[in-house]
């Protein structure tokens, strides 16, 4: 029994899919990639594209989209696949960094949705990876709103721009924090974060009508003076 058991984990690890294990179809999840020249670019969840002054030549388009398309847990991955892009979509370099690419992405902030080689280098956009000294602006948007992400803040004075991350870096860490859902949902809000690379940092900020919360790592809650750099309702 206990064979049968490792067995059948690895064959859902391999897979990465959820599927019964002798029918023909599997749902499949899909991470957010793009296959381009033989190196496989996946989406940077933290990250926006900081300027359209950074987007460079146009080097194709998505040939074909797998999500929805693709329920065989065998298939091979080819160049022009993308995970959730459909056919067509335009495919473009960086500026000055050919580890990254973007893709039109009318929803994403500033109308792209960038990519890195993780053959070429690592996931380096987490919090702890943002160079703090060199942020000088912060825009904050109402996220999910039903044309994308709504912008609602734009945080440009320095000294604002330092108080606001303070309270970032003074927020404490809660892994146990369970936020108030009785009455609604949180309000979910995108913070972004400018530097002088093309790639802003970007996280999320929640609000559950008592706390501010986010997740730099760990679940971390955040003083309610937060609340006075956004607009009231």
């Amino acid at each position: 029994m206990k064979k049968w058991s490792v067995f059948l984990l690895l064959v859902i690890f391999l897979t990465g899919c959820r599927s019964s294990l002798f029918g023909g179809n599997a749902i499949i999840d899909w991470v957010d990639f793009i296959k381009w020249d033989g190196a496989t670019y996946d989406g940077i969840y933290t990250g926006a594209l900081a300027d359209t002054k950074y987007i460079g030549e146009k080097i194709g388009e998505v040939k074909f989209r797998v999500a929805d398309n693709v329920s065989n847990p065998n298939y091979k991955i080819r160049n022009g696949d993308a995970a959730f892009h459909e056919k067509g979509t335009e495919i473009y370099r960086i500026k000055g960094y050919p580890q990254l690419i973007a893709v039109n992405s009318p929803r994403d902030i500033n109308g792209y949705r960038v990519y890195f080689s993780r053959e070429e280098t690592e996931f380096k956009w987490h919090f702890k990876d943002m160079p703090i000294e060199k942020v000088n602006r912060i825009e904050i948007f109402l996220a999910y709103t039903p044309n994308g992400a709504e912008k609602i803040a734009d945080i440009n004075i320095p000294d604002e721009v330092k108080r606001f991350l303070e309270l970032l870096n003074t927020s404490k860490e809660t892994p146990t924090f369970q936020p108030n859902t009785g009455n609604s949902d949180p309000i979910y809000y995108e913070m972004v974060f400018y530097t002088d690379e093309p790639i802003a940092y970007k996280y999320d900020l929640q609000f559950d009508g008592n706390t501010y919360y986010w997740h730099p790592w760990d679940t971390s809650i955040i003083s309610g003076e937060i609340g006075e750099f956004l607009p009231k309702n």
